[in-house]
């Protein structure tokens, strides 16, 4: 008790810019232990070790600080897809591509489950603001998939109409096997995952 009213007095000495991602690590703490729903101003200062005015003056609500939060979190989505895809996609089979840009993906779900834990939660129950950021972010998967798809299935029959389809079954598969790891509803590697969901793919794609 002493310590956290020590914490409490030595606050206002920072000022709102330097508080803030210590304010974002706090709310990311609360969010992956409560969800939307539990994440309150005065849980987050509670977790930060401040007053509620504190987190006041840094956020303006809650849903401006599940915002920043989620932007913040959403670069290490976008830095994982990224080097996740194939860095010449007309080289090596689907399966192949699929089972390496997965491994490397899910392997960054796995070390970082906080940070995917909002990715993936923060629609559910959340303000339609909050909730339209998050379905951005998928879509940004997508759309990377359905470039990715271009070039490794040249051969695709009809691909306007097919490879949007397909790159939607990959992003659900991928979705899925996140929440998995981060929910702790599996116990195979992040390796296992991915060799499944390209032997999938490999069977299935390519005869489409």
């Amino acid at each position: 008790m002493v310590e956290d009213a020590e914490r409490r007095r030595r606050a206002p000495h920072l000022g709102p810019e330097r508080r803030r991602p210590l304010i974002l690590d706090a709310a990311l703490e609360v969010f992956s232990a409560k969800g939307y729903a539990g994440t309150t101003m005065q849980s987050v200062a509670d977790a930060a070790g401040v007053t509620k005015p504190v987190v006041y003056d840094c956020f303006a609500n809650r849903d401006e600080l599940l915002l920043a939060l989620l932007a913040r979190e959403e670069q290490h989505l976008v830095i994982s897809i990224v080097s996740a895809l194939p860095a010449d996609p007309s080289v090596g089979t689907t399966e192949e591509h699929v089972l390496e840009g997965l491994t490397a993906f899910l392997t960054a779900v796995a070390k970082q489950p906080q940070s995917w834990r909002i990715v993936f939660g923060a629609q559910y129950g959340a303000a339609p603001v909050v909730a339209e950021r998050v379905l951005a972010a998928r879509a940004f998967l997508v759309e990377s998939l359905r470039l990715t798809l271009v070039k490794s299935l040249p051969g695709v029959t009809d691909p306007d109409a097919n490879l949007p389809v397909l790159a939607e079954l990959l992003a659900s598969m991928i979705e899925a096997c996140a929440r998995m790891l981060v929910t702790g509803a599996t116990d195979r590697s992040p390796a296992d995952l991915a060799r499944t969901v390209s032997q999938v793919v490999g069977g299935g794609f390519t005869n489409v």
